[in-house]
C-alpha cells in the first residue's frame, strides 16, 4: 500500500477498546468508549479536501507504530502483508488481523481506511491498486471508474466465483472479517462519522458498477455490514433497555435513599445510547436504500441470494424493527424469482421465522397473501426448493393449524408417493405432523398398553384410512419410507398390527373390513422389509449405502424382533386367511426377513412345523401363480444349509414335490392316453399340478424327478393334435425352460462328463425345434411364451456362453438358422409393430381401458427388446435388423428409445454392416412404396417425404466425428448408388433408371461425407452415369442433378473438413481468411483426390476410404478483437435497447450492397458501444430500475394461478429503518453526498411503495 505523506496532525483518537462483543454488555465506562471521535468535526459535504485527510493520526512518521509495515505486524516471516492476503490465506486469527488494523487505524486513519479500501478492490479481483494521491483528490465515481478500466477482463472469475482449495474459504474469511470488524469498533470508531461513512459510501458506488465482479463482492460486503449493524443495533437497544430499568428503579426510591449523581449519569447514559442508535439507524438506512432496493432485483441470481439471505437474517434477529411487512414484502416478491436458488433462499429465511411461535402473529398478514404462492412450490421444478416449501408449511401447520385448508394439505398429501426420496420425506413429515403428532388426554393413561389397547392402534388405523383414501394402493412402499424417519415407533409396532389382524374388537370398537386388513397386511409387510433390508424401495435412492455400526446393530435387533414376534403368529395369520390369495401373497414373504438361527435358539421348532404345514395346505388350496410363487419362494429361505432347520424344512419340500411329481405323471398319463377330446376336469387337475411344479421348480433344482420328459410329451402331443388347452402349453413351455436351465448350471458348476453336455444339447435342441413350431400356434399367448423363451434360450446358448474360460461348453453353441431367423423376425412385424386398436389382447378385451393399453404396450415393448437383443449380441444377422429401423418414425413414440440404442449397438459392433444395414432398411421402405404406388409416384407424397425423413434421422444418429464413420458413410453412398442404377429404365437409357429417386433420398447423407470423400464418391457416382445422362433437365432427372450437386457443394467451405484435419487444403482457416485461394493450392487437392479414386475403385464389394492423415491442432477462425470493455452478459443495461426496425427481405441486388457495407457498419458498431460504456461509467447511473414491483415468473410443474391484486388492502408509507422505541430521537441532515446520496439511487416516490 502507498503511505501517505507526512502531514502534522492537531488530532487524536482516542484508543479503541479491546472488549468482545456481548449480548448482554452494559456498555460501561460511558466516559471513554462510548465517547464519539471527533463528532461534527468532518466535512458535510463530498470527499474531505487534501487538507483535512491529513490531519489525522499520529502523523506518517509511524504509521502502524513499532514492527509494523502498512499497518499489519511483521509477523510468522510475512512482511508488508495486505488485508487481501491475509483474509485470503484464512490462516490468522481474524480478531487479531482485525485488531492490527485498528491499531494502524488510531496512528493513522488515512492510511488505514486505504488498506480497506483497496482490500475491497481486490477481493473483488481487480488487480488496481487506490493510490494515496487518488484516495485525496479523486471521488468515489471516479476511483470507481478508473479501477473498472483496469479491471482483468480476460477471465470472468474473481474470488468469490474461483475454484481450487485457496478459494474455497475466502467468502467465509471475508465475511467474517467484515463482521468481527463491525464488532471490535463497535464502541467508538463506527461512530466518528468518518470510516463507516468512506466503507457505505464505497460499497454503494461499486455495488452499481457494470462490472460483475465489483457488484457481487460490494453487495455481498454491504449485507455483512448491515447484519452486524443489526447486530450492534440489537444490543444498543438491550442496554437501553436495561439502562432504563436502572433509572426508574433508582428514581422510585425514596428521596433520602435516590442517589442524584447516579440518576444523572444514567440519563447522560441512556442519552449516548440512543445518539448511538441514532448513528446506527442512518448507517442501516443508507446500507438498505442505497444497495438492497437495487442488488435484490439484480440480473445476477447469486447477487439476489445473497440480498434475500441477509434480510431473513435481520428479520429474525432483530424482529422488532425488521419483521414487518415493509421488509417482508421482498420475500413474498422474490418468492417468484425465476432462478430456484433465489426462490431457495426465500423459504429458508421464511423458515427460520416461522419457527419461532412468538413470531407468528406478526406474520398473519404475509401468510394470508403468500400461502398459496408456498403451497404451489411444493411442485417447483427445482426439487431442493420443493423440499423446504413442504418444511416450511410443516412450520406454518405447527404454528397454526386453522391457516392450512384442506386441500392445501391434500396437496402435499400426495407427495408421500414421490420418485425424489427428499420430497417423499418431507412430505411424510408434514403428514405426521397433521394426522399422527396429536394425542387425546386419555391417551396418555394408557401409554403403557401394548397390542390393541396400544395408542398406536389408532394411529395404525388412520395410517390404513390414508393408504385406501389415496388410491395408489401399489405403492404401499413408498408411503412407509417417507415416514420411516418421523415415524419409525409407529410403523414399528408390529405387535400392535398384529394384534388388529388376530385379536377380536374390544366392546364398541368397529372391526377392520376386508380391505382395511389387505392395506394394513401390505403395510406391514413394507414396514418389516424396510427394517430388514435398511434400504428405500425401487427408485427411491441411487443404491445400497454402507451402514454404520448403529445401523447394523439396529437392523440385528429388528430382524431378531420380527422373527421372534412372527415365527409365533405367522402360522396363525396364515391359517386365518388361507384362501384370501392376496393376503397369503404377501405373509408369505414375511419369511425372507426371518433370523433363522433364532428357531433353534428360540425352541420354536414346533411353530417351523406349523409353518410348513399351512404352506403345504396354501400350496394345494391355490392356483394362483402369486401365491404358488411366495410359496416357492418361502421355502427356498427356510432351506439354508447354514441353519440346523434345513433338514426339517428339505423333508418337508421332498415330500411336496414327490407328490406333485407323482401326481402330475399319472394324470398325464390317463390325460394323453384318451383317443377323445380330453376332459375338462381332466385338464385343469394337469393345469393346476403343473402351475404348482412349474412355480417350484423356478427357485429350486427339480432335476432328480426327471421332468423334461413328461413336458415333452405333453408338448409333442400339442403340436400334433393342435388342440391342447393354451395355458398347459404355456406352462409346460416354462417348465421344460426351468429344466434346461438348471441342468445348464449343473455343468457349468460341476465337473461335468461329455454325456452330460451332449444330452443336455439334445434337450435344448428339441427344445428349441418345439417352440420354433408353437410360433405358428393360433394361440398368441402360446405364440409370445414361445417366442420370448426362443429368444432367452438362444441368447444363452449363443457364443457367448464360453466367455470366461469356459470353452468346455462350446458344444452347447447353438446358432439359429436362417429359417428360424426369418420366422422370429415375422413374429415381430406381426405382433410388435402394429396400431393400438388392433391389439386385441388386452386384458378382459377392454380395448378402451388405459391400463390395459398400457399393459399391452409394455408386453410388445419386451417382446421388440427380446429380439434387440439377439441382434446386438450377434446371435442373428444384423441385416435382419433393416426390418426394424424402417419403423423408426412410424413408431417412434412407442419404440423410438428401444430401436436407438439398438442402432447405437450395432454400430459399435460394425459400423460398416450398421450403415449397408440401415441404407438396405431405405431400400426396402423404397421398394413398397413402388410396390404400392408404381414408379411414376409423387416425389412430394407424404410416403417419399417420410422415407427422406428417416434418412435424415438416419444421417442424425451418425453424430459429428466425421472421422469414425468416414468409411461407413462411404460405403453407405455405395450401397446407394449401385441401387438406384440398379434397375434400367426398359424404354432405354434416354428415360431415367427405375430407382433413381432414391438419390434423392440418399443426398441427407451426403453432408456426413468429408469433403475428399464427396469427390470420390462423385467419380464413383460417373461409373454409372453415361454422356447424356449428365445433359439431361427433365424433371425425372431432377434426383441425380440434385445428388450430383449435394456431392460438388462444400468443396471449399466444408466446415466439417477443419475438423477432419485434411492437409491437403494447405492452411488453416484463419489463413484462409486472410489470404484468398489460388489455383495453385487446387492442383495437389486434385491429385490425391484422383489417388483417393483410384484406391477406392480397385476395390472389390468392400469399399475403404483413404486413411485419413493426423488431425492438426485447431486455429480459431476469428481474428482477436482490441481489448475493451464489456458489460456482464446478463447486465440489465442501465440504456435501454433501441427497438429492432425489421428491413423488408434484400433483392438479389440488395444483398451484394449489403455485403460490401457489413465491416464498415461492425467497426461503426463497436466504438459506438465503446463510448457508450465509457458514458455510462462517467456517468454512475444506478444499475436497476427504481423499486416498484417485484420479479415474477412461473416456474412450477403445474401451476394454476398468477399473483392477483397484490396491492389490496395493503399500504405503508415508508421503508425507512425506525428502530423501536426510540425517545429524544434527532434527524441527521443527510450523509455526505459523494458517500451516499439517496437521491441519485432511487426516486422519492419509491419510499412510498406499498407492499403488495
Amino acid at each position: 500500500m502507498i503511505a501517505a505523506p507526512e502531514i502534522p496532525t492537531d488530532f487524536t483518537l482516542l484508543q479503541e477498546s479491546e472488549t468482545h462483543f456481548s449480548s448482554d454488555t452494559d456498555f460501561e465506562d460511558i466516559e471513554g468508549k462510548n465517547q464519539k471521535q471527533g463528532k461534527g468535526k468532518t466535512c458535510k459535504k463530498g470527499k474531505k479536501g487534501p487538507a483535512e485527510k491529513g490531519k489525522s493520526g499520529n502523523g506518517a512518521g509511524k504509521p502502524g507504530g513499532p514492527n509494523r509495515m502498512n499497518g499489519h505486524h511483521q509477523q510468522n516471516g510475512v512482511e508488508n502483508m495486505m488485508l487481501f492476503e491475509v483474509v485470503k490465506m484464512g490462516k490468522s486469527a481474524m480478531q487479531s488481523v482485525v485488531d492490527d488494523w485498528i491499531e494502524s487505524y488510531k496512528h493513522d486513519r488515512d492510511i488505514a481506511l486505504l488498506d480497506l479500501i483497496n482490500f475491497f478492490i481486490q477481493c473483488s479481483g481487480c488487480k488496481g491498486v487506490v493510490t494515496a494521491e487518488m484516495f485525496r483528490h479523486m471521488q468515489n465515481s471516479e476511483i470507481i471508474r478508473k479501477m473498472t478500466e483496469e479491471f482483468d477482463e480476460d477471465s470472468g472469475d474473481y474470488p468469490l466465483t474461483m475454484a481450487g482449495p485457496q478459494w474455497k474459504k475466502f467468502k467465509s474469511s471475508f465475511c467474517e472479517f467484515i463482521g468481527v470488524l463491525v464488532r471490535q469498533c463497535q464502541y467508538s470508531i463506527i461512530y466518528d462519522e468518518y470510516m463507516m461513512d468512506t466503507v457505505i459510501s464505497l460499497l454503494t458506488g461499486l455495488s452499481d458498477s457494470q462490472v460483475r465482479a465489483f457488484r457481487h463482492t460490494s453487495t455481498l460486503a454491504a449485507m455483512k455490514l448491515m447484519t452486524a449493524l443489526v447486530n450492534v443495533a440489537l444490543n444498543l437497544s438491550i442496554n437501553m433497555d436495561n439502562t432504563q430499568r436502572q433509572y426508574e428503579a433508582e428514581r422510585n426510591k425514596i428521596i433520602g435513599k435516590r442517589a442524584n449523581d447516579r440518576l444523572e449519569l444514567l440519563l447522560q447514559k441512556r442519552k449516548e445510547l440512543q445518539e448511538n442508535q441514532d448513528e446506527i439507524e442512518n448507517m442501516m438506512n443508507a446500507i438498505f436504500k442505497g444497495v438492497f432496493v437495487h442488488r435484490y432485483r439484480d440480473a445476477i441470481a447469486e447477487i439476489r441470494a445473497i440480498c434475500i439471505e441477509e434480510i431473513g437474517i435481520w428479520m429474525k434477529m432483530y424482529s422488532d424493527a425488521f419483521l414487518n411487512d415493509s421488509y417482508l414484502k421482498y420475500v413474498g416478491w422474490t418468492m417468484h424469482d425465476k432462478q430456484g436458488e433465489v426462490r431457495l433462499k426465500c423459504l429458508t429465511a421464511l423458515q427460520g421465522l416461522y419457527y419461532n411461535k412468538e413470531l407468528n402473529s406478526k406474520l398473519e398478514l404475509f401468510t394470508s397473501r403468500f400461502k398459496d404462492r408456498i403451497v404451489s412450490m411444493t411442485l417447483d421444478k427445482e426439487y431442493d426448493v420443493a423440499v423446504q416449501a413442504i418444511k416450511l408449511l410443516t412450520l406454518v401447520l405447527q404454528s397454526s393449524e386453522e391457516v392450512l385448508t384442506a386441500e392445501d394439505c391434500e396437496n402435499v398429501y400426495h407427495l408421500v408417493y414421490s420418485a425424489h426420496r427428499p420430497v417423499a420425506v418431507a412430505a411424510g413429515e408434514f403428514l405426521y405432523k397433521k394426522l399422527f403428532s396429536r394425542r387425546d388426554a386419555e391417551d396418555d393413561g394408557i401409554l403403557k398398553r401394548r397390542g390393541r389397547q396400544s395408542p398406536n392402534a389408532n394411529l395404525v388405523k388412520t395410517l390404513v384410512f390414508f393408504f385406501l383414501e389415496s388410491e395408489l394402493h401399489e405403492h404401499a412402499a413408498y408411503l412407509v419410507d417417507s415416514m420411516w424417519d418421523c415415524a419409525t415407533d409407529l410403523l414399528k409396532d408390529w405387535e400392535c398390527m398384529n394384534s388388529l389382524l388376530l385379536e377380536e374388537p374390544l366392546n364398541g370398537e368397529e372391526p377392520l373390513t376386508d380391505r382395511q386388513e389387505s392395506a394394513l397386511i401390505e403395510i406391514m409387510l413394507c414396514t418389516i422389509r424396510q427394517a430388514a433390508e435398511c434400504h428405500p424401495p425401487v427408485g427411491r435412492g441411487t443404491g445400497k449405502r454402507v451402514l454404520t455400526a448403529k445401523e447394523k446393530k439396529t437392523q440385528l435387533d429388528d430382524r431378531t424382533k420380527i422373527t421372534e414376534l412372527f415365527a409365533v403368529a405367522l402360522p396363525q395369520l396364515l391359517a386365518k386367511y388361507s384362501v384370501d390369495a392376496e393376503k397369503v401373497t404377501n405373509l408369505l414373504q414375511l419369511p425372507q426377513y426371518f433370523d433363522l438361527e433364532i428357531y433353534t435358539t428360540g425352541r420354536l421348532e414346533k411353530h417351523l412345523d406349523a409353518l410348513l404345514r399351512q404352506i403345504r395346505d396354501i400350496v394345494e388350496k391355490h392356483t394362483d401363480i402369486d401365491v404358488l410363487e411366495a410359496c416357492s419362494k418361502t421355502y427356498h429361505a427356510l432351506c439354508n444349509e447354514e441353519f440346523t432347520i434345513f433338514n426339517r424344512v428339505d423333508i418337508a419340500r421332498s415330500q411336496l414335490i414327490d407328490e406333485l411329481a407323482d401326481k402330475f405323471n399319472r394324470l398325464l398319463e390317463d390325460f394323453l392316453q384318451e383317443g377323445e377330446e380330453p376332459d375338462e376336469d381332466d385338464a385343469y387337475q394337469v393345469l393346476s399340478t403343473l402351475k404348482r411344479i412349474t412355480a417350484f421348480h423356478n427357485a429350486h433344482d427339480l432335476s432328480r424327478w426327471d421332468l423334461f420328459g413328461c413336458n415333452y410329451k405333453l408338448l409333442k402331443t400339442g403340436i400334433e393334435n393342435g388342440d391342447m388347452p393354451e395355458q398347459i402349453v404355456i406352462h409346460a413351455l416354462q417348465c421344460t425352460h426351468y429344466v434346461i436351465l438348471w441342468q445348464l448350471a449343473k455343468v457349468t458348476e460341476s465337473s461335468s462328463t461329455k454325456e452330460d453336455l451332449l444330452r443336455l444339447k439334445k434337450q435344448m435342441r428339441v427344445f428349441c425345434q418345439i417352440c420354433q413350431h408353437y410360433l405358428t400356434n393360433v394361440n398368441t399367448a402360446v405364440k409370445e411364451q414361445a417366442f420370448t423363451i426362443l429368444c432367452d434360450v438362444l441368447m444363452i446358448f449363443s457364443h457367448q456362453i464360453m466367455t470366461g474360460g469356459r470353452d468346455i461348453l462350446e458344444p452347447l453353441v447353438y446358432t439359429p438358422d436362417s429359417s428360424l431367423q426369418s420366422e422370429l423376425l415375422s413374429f415381430i412385424l406381426d405382433h410388435v409393430f402394429i396400431d393400438q386398436d388392433d391389439d386385441n389382447n388386452s386384458a378382459d378385451g377392454q380395448q378402451d381401458d388405459e391400463a390395459s393399453k398400457i399393459e399391452a404396450l409394455h408386453k410388445r415393448r419386451n417382446l421388440l427388446a427380446a429380439f434387440c437383443k439377439l441382434i446386438v449380441y450377434t446371435v442373428v444377422e444384423m441385416n435382419t435388423a433393416a426390418d426394424i429401423f424402417k419403423q423408426y418414425m412410424k413408431y417412434y413414440n412407442d419404440y423410438g428409445d428401444i430401436i436407438k440404442e439398438t442402432m447405437s449397438k450395432t454400430r459399435q459392433i460394425d459400423k460398416i454392416q450398421c450403415a449397408k444395414t440401415l441404407i438396405l432398411s431405405l431400400q426396402q421402405l423404397f421398394n413398397e412404396m413402388i410396390q404400392e404406388n408404381g414408379y411414376n409416384f409423387d416425389r412430394s407424397s407424404p410416403t417419399f417425404s417420410g422415407i427422406k425423413e428417416l434418412a435424415r434421422r438416419f444421417a442424425l444418429t451418425f453424430g459429428l466425428d466425421q472421422l469414425k464413420t468416414r468409411e461407413a458413410i462411404a460405403m453407405l453412398h455405395k450401397d446407394g448408388i449401385e441401387f438406384a442404377f440398379k434397375e434400367p429404365n426398359p424404354q432405354g437409357e434416354s428415360h431415367p433408371p427405375l430407382n433413381l429417386a432414391f438419390l434423392d433420398i440418399l443426398s441427407e447423407f451426403s453432408s456426413k461425407l468429408l469433403r475428399q470423400d464427396k469427390r470420390t464418391v462423385y467419380v464413383y457416382l460417373e461409373k454409372f452415369m453415361t454422356f447424356q445422362m449428365s445433359l439431361r433437365r427433365e424433371d425425372v432427372w431432377l434426383p441425380l442433378m440434385s445428388y450430383r450437386n449435394s456431392l460438388l457443394a462444400g468443396g471449399d467451405d466444408d466446415t466439417m473438413s477443419v475438423i477432419s484435419g485434411i492437409s491437403s487444403r494447405g492452411s488453416t482457416v484463419r489463413n484462409k481468411k486472410t489470404k484468398p485461394a489460388t489455383g495453385k493450392r487446387k492442383v495437389p487437392e486434385a491429385e490425391e483426390s484422383s489417388s483417393s479414386d483410384s484406391m477406392w475403385l480397385n476395390r472389390e464389394q468392400s469399399m475403404h476410404t483413404p486413411v485419413m492423415m493426423q488431425t492438426p491442432q485447431l486455429t480459431s477462425t476469428i481474428m482477436r478483437e482490441p481489448k475493451r470493455l464489456r458489460p456482464d452478459e446478463n447486465y440489465m443495461g442501465v440504456y435501454p435497447m433501441q427497438p429492432e426496425h425489421h428491413q423488408p427481405p434484400l433483392d438479389y441486388k440488395q444483398q451484394e450492397e449489403a455485403a460490401r457495407q457489413q465491416q464498415e457498419r461492425a467497426a461503426m458498431n463497436y466504438v459506438k458501444l465503446r463510448s457508450n460504456l465509457q458514458h455510462a461509467i462517467r456517468r454512475g447511473t444506478s444499475l436497476m430500475e427504481d423499486d416498484e414491483e417485484p420479479i415474477v415468473e412461473d416456474v412450477m410443474m403445474s401451476s394454476e394461478g398468477r399473483i392477483e391484486d397484490l396491492n389490496e388492502g395493503m399500504d405503508f408509507d415508508t421503508m425507512d429503518i425506525d428502530l423501536p422505541p426510540s425517545k429524544n430521537r434527532r434527524e441527521r441532515t443527510e450523509l455526505k453526498p459523494d458517500f451516499f446520496d439517496p437521491a441519485s439511487i432511487m426516486d422519492e416516490s419509491v419510499l412510498g411503495v406499498s407492499m403488495f
